[in-house]
């Protein structure tokens, strides 16, 4: 009992700040993840990370990976997005655990919904250092396809994976598990507010986008609520300008605890 007590009080925000890489396996095209295999590309993730520790925060490298993709076309199953094979997968799973990093995996689930891919990862997310992020900009409705709208999830869904996520979790006595929601518009996520805090997550409401810093500002601003989630921001090395320095992340406010590069 005392183990499970001692899991249970390891909260993944404590003075720490995630620094993630985003991306897919294989490949450069969705992020700089997949620049290279997981144990290369790690040194350069470490260096990433590090100006983050400056101001006495610890520091905690994530992967952020892809691991089901929208599709422009419907597939055999009609769902518009495909799962990358396993063994990509346990890849990441393994090198994570080598690394001490956490795992993160990204869902965009096309006319799917975020339960029925997440649970398909199930055996991934019975580990204690692999977690979930959500995406709903492709998250498609009836007649919507990704590339040609910008998708959206309600909060009834949103709860519905995290209430399955937390009790996978609380069944395995596990540490906080990460939830990510990611956002760059208002109606991305509609009735956010009755979004539910679930007990063993930590949930991030993620401010995507990029730009020139005062619109990637205007954008968090805009979106942020940072009463409800910890919150993240993403840079992207090839489309934002004038990238934001780690410095300047660390002096946004709200402040943030998950940072992702892409």
């Amino acid at each position: 009992m005392g183990t499970v007590r001692l899991h249970q009080s390891r909260p993944v925000f404590d003075r720490r700040v995630l620094v993630a890489y985003y991306g897919t396996a294989g490949t450069s095209s969705l992020g700089v993840l997949g620049e290279a295999p997981p144990d290369q590309i790690t040194p350069r993730l470490r260096q990433a990370a590090k100006p983050y520790g400056q101001t006495g925060r610890r520091v905690r490298i994530v992967y952020e990976l892809i691991v089901t993709i929208a599709d422009a076309d419907p597939g055999s199953d009609g769902s518009y997005s495909h799962d990358i094979a396993q063994s990509s997968v346990k890849k990441y799973v393994r090198a994570a655990r080598r690394n001490r990093a956490l795992l993160i995996l990204d869902l965009q689930p096309g006319r799917s919904t975020f339960p029925t891919v997440a649970k398909r990862f199930a055996w991934a997310l019975r580990k204690p250092h692999v977690g979930l992020a959500l995406d709903p900009e492709w998250r498609m409705g009836p007649g919507e396809v990704p590339g040609q709208t910008v998708g959206s999830v309600a909060a009834r869904e949103v709860n519905k994976t995290s209430g399955w996520l937390a009790g996978l979790a609380r069944r395995r006595h596990q540490p906080q598990k990460v939830l990510i929601v990611h956002q760059f518009r208002t109606d991305m996520v509609r009735h956010i507010g009755r979004i539910k805090d679930r007990t063993g997550l930590a949930q991030v409401q993620h401010v995507d986008g990029f730009g020139s810093q005062s619109q990637k500002l205007a954008t968090y601003h805009n979106v942020e609520r940072h009463k409800q989630f910890h919150m993240g921001f993403k840079l992207f090395y090839d489309e934002d300008s004038d990238l934001f320095r780690p410095r300047e992340v660390l002096r946004l406010r709200p402040r943030v605890e998950y940072v992702s590069y892409q």
